[in-house]
């Protein structure tokens, strides 16, 4: 490891560079107090940089790292620390929560003297300003995240998220297809491009990014069985996409396909094949289960979302979203009896709560279902003792 450090026990102002193995560069410098602030550059210039600037600071008193720190010098702190933990596009969606909502409003108030008021307060007046209740939630929950870490570091006794109440979501109402219509689709869809892709979307519940960043490597055509590693995210920066580990541990999983979606796949393998060959030293070599004619990954947008449209016109039905696809994977595998808990394995949900929550709508009729089937299983032992 590549490193610029003072000698011996580092004293006060004293600063580090070292490279780390993800390839950015960590920058440390030791405060009063005798505790370390750490921030991050991506190449040695920047981090020489940032050094130069945080030894000014302290210098200038302006950093602080412990209790007495403002809210927007601890968020700032937290979104730099965990900028290499989350997704990219979490990591965006905080730091646009930090900069629009919480510094403008709570950010010069010292961390240990947030209220439940203000957060009350803060939530009122977002409400009345024209966001949206989902939006509110939102930053409860990035803030109620945050500061359950400043809990873990002592720096403040209490989490006063817990004791305010985030505004009421309203859940969107999930629009499924039906067996029938998601026949319909499947029979429009013949012979287009994407028709494997919506087989799978159908067959397995997966969500659009996973699907665009499955990888043929995950995919076991002789065991039918599909892993579920990574998918295809927005970057940070709002142009273009990357691949990024999968949201949860739950969200990392394997599938089960069913004999139609193995015998597609080795179909759109093959044809695959060809355009590798066609395409000859041009092909991007991806891996890519998805792709253009040329192995870049399909646009999410253009290729999955318009085409999706397109076929749902043709086949006459009405308009969905494509994370309806996956809605109606789940409905349907309830509908035919399956264990809620074994939808919830196959959707990748963190926990069941959430799938029973979602799929709600259907829970009532399989409840019907079942103590029918129990009133018959009764019925018939009835009989059979009558006989006897």
């Amino acid at each position: 490891m590549v490193e610029k450090k003072s000698g011996g026990h580092r004293g006060h102002g004293e600063g580090s560079i070292s490279l780390r193995k993800d390839g950015r560069y960590e920058i440390r410098v030791t405060l009063e107090d005798g505790t370390r602030k750490r921030v991050y550059a991506k190449n040695k210039k920047e981090a020489n940089e940032k050094l130069r600037q945080l030894q000014q600071e302290l210098h200038q008193g302006t950093i602080i790292n412990g209790p007495q720190q403002t809210l927007e010098q601890y968020l700032k702190e937290w979104l730099e620390t965990h900028k290499q933990t989350i997704r990219p596009r979490s990591w965006e969606r905080y730091e646009a929560i930090v900069r629009l909502h919480l510094v403008p409003t709570l950010g010069k108030l010292p961390l240990q003297k947030i209220t439940p008021q203000h957060l009350d307060r803060l939530y009122r007046q977002k409400l009345e300003s024209g966001l949206k209740p989902k939006s509110v939630a939102a930053i409860h929950g990035m803030l109620h995240t945050a500061l359950d870490k400043a809990v873990r570091l002592g720096l403040v006794s209490r989490n006063v998220c817990k004791m305010v109440s985030p505004p009421r979501v309203v859940r969107k109402e999930i629009t499924p297809l039906s067996a029938e219509q998601a026949r319909k689709l499947l029979e429009a869809a013949k012979g287009h491009p994407q028709e494997v892709l919506f087989i799978l979307a159908l067959s397995t519940g997966m969500r659009r990014g996973e699907l665009l960043g499955l990888k043929w490597k995950n995919v076991d055509l002789v065991s039918g069985v599909l892993r579920i590693r990574q998918a295809l995210v927005r970057m940070p920066t709002g142009q273009g996409y990357q691949l990024a580990e999968t949201k949860t541990a739950k969200s990392r999983r394997s599938l089960v396909l069913t004999a139609p979606a193995v015998e597609a796949l080795k179909k759109h393998k093959a044809v695959q094949q060809q355009w590798k060959e066609a395409a000859g030293p041009f092909w991007h070599d991806n891996d890519f289960v998805f792709c253009k004619a040329m192995g870049e990954h399909l646009d999410p947008g253009y290729d999955v979302l318009v085409q999706l449209k397109m076929l749902l016109k043709k086949a006459g039905l009405p308009e969905i979203r494509f994370h309806d696809l996956r809605h109606s994977t789940a409905t349907l595998l309830l509908e035919q009896g399956t264990n809620p808990k074994i939808v919830q394995e196959i959707l990748g949900h963190s926990q069941i709560s959430m799938t029973m929550d979602i799929y709600s709508h259907v829970l009532p009729t399989m409840q019907m279902d079942a103590m029918s089937k129990l009133g018959d299983l009764l019925e018939e032992a009835d009989e059979e003792e009558e006989e006897e």
